[in-house]
C-alpha cells in the first residue's frame, strides 16, 4: 500500500508538505528527526490527511497534482477542513 500524506509543521504556521510513501509512520519519524532536508527547519510535524494507492505509480501521480497550480486549491480545502489549520 502507498500513500499521499500532508503534514503541517508545529512550528511555522500554515506550512503544509506533500509527500507520498509505503510507510507514513516511518516517514513521518523521518521528518521529525530532521532526516529530511527540506522539512527539518520546520519540525515537528503531525500527519493531517492521507490517501492510500494500490501503487507507488498511483501515489506519485497524486503527489504530483497537490504539488500543482489546480491541485494546490483542492490541497487548501482539505486542509481548511481538517481543522487543524
Amino acid at each position: 500500500m502507498w500513500y499521499v500524506y500532508f503534514l503541517k509543521s508545529q512550528k511555522k504556521k500554515n506550512w503544509i508538505y506533500v509527500g507520498s510513501t509505503n510507510n507514513h509512520e516511518r516517514r513521518l519519524a523521518e521528518h521529525n528527526s530532521g532526516l529530511v532536508k527540506s522539512t527539518k527547519p520546520y519540525r515537528p510535524f503531525i500527519i493531517i490527511y492521507k490517501e492510500s494507492f494500490s501503487s507507488e505509480g498511483e501515489a506519485r501521480k497524486r503527489e504530483d497534482y497537490f504539488k500543482y497550480w489546480k491541485g494546490r486549491i483542492e490541497k487548501k480545502k482539505i486542509v481548511q477542513h481538517s481543522g487543524v489549520v
